[in-house]
């Protein structure tokens, strides 16, 4: 199944819009592909205000968060990937939803041994049925 995550992230948005209040993302800087203004950046994250009057472009998508933003008067394009994202919330309550780190693809580095292939499934015994009472 594909993930739930941008499913929850724009339902926990619009829901914040609703109630008035200003939607805040945390994102963790430090994953690839994360291209946001990094002197704004601190041990690795970033909170950036996503309410309509601060951004343009807004998209979050299944795998993105995207939009225009300005940092300093200066005007700069945010990027995330959806795995990098570790909260959206209220900025005046902080009611929102956390969502976990999810564990990195295992890609071998360069150099490193090709690994074993899966072993086929058993043949033999056919899975059954059983009723149980």
């Amino acid at each position: 199944m594909t993930s739930n995550r941008p499913y929850l992230m724009r339902a926990i948005y619009e829901w914040i819009l609703d109630n008035d209040m200003t939607p805040h993302v945390l994102i963790d800087a430090t994953m690839q592909d994360v291209d946001v203004p990094q002197h704004y950046v601190e041990d690795g994250r970033i909170i950036l205000n996503i309410s309509p009057s601060a951004v343009q472009q807004f998209a979050i998508d299944d795998n993105c968060l995207a939009f225009n933003a300005r940092f300093g008067g200066r005007p700069s394009s945010i990027y995330a990937p959806i795995d990098a994202i570790r909260a959206i919330y209220a900025a005046e309550n902080s009611e929102g939803m956390m969502f976990e780190a999810l564990p990195q693809a295992n890609v071998p580095e360069e150099g490193d041994p090709e690994p074993d292939p899966p072993e086929p499934p058993p043949q033999g015994k056919r899975p059954a049925l059983r009723v149980v009472k």
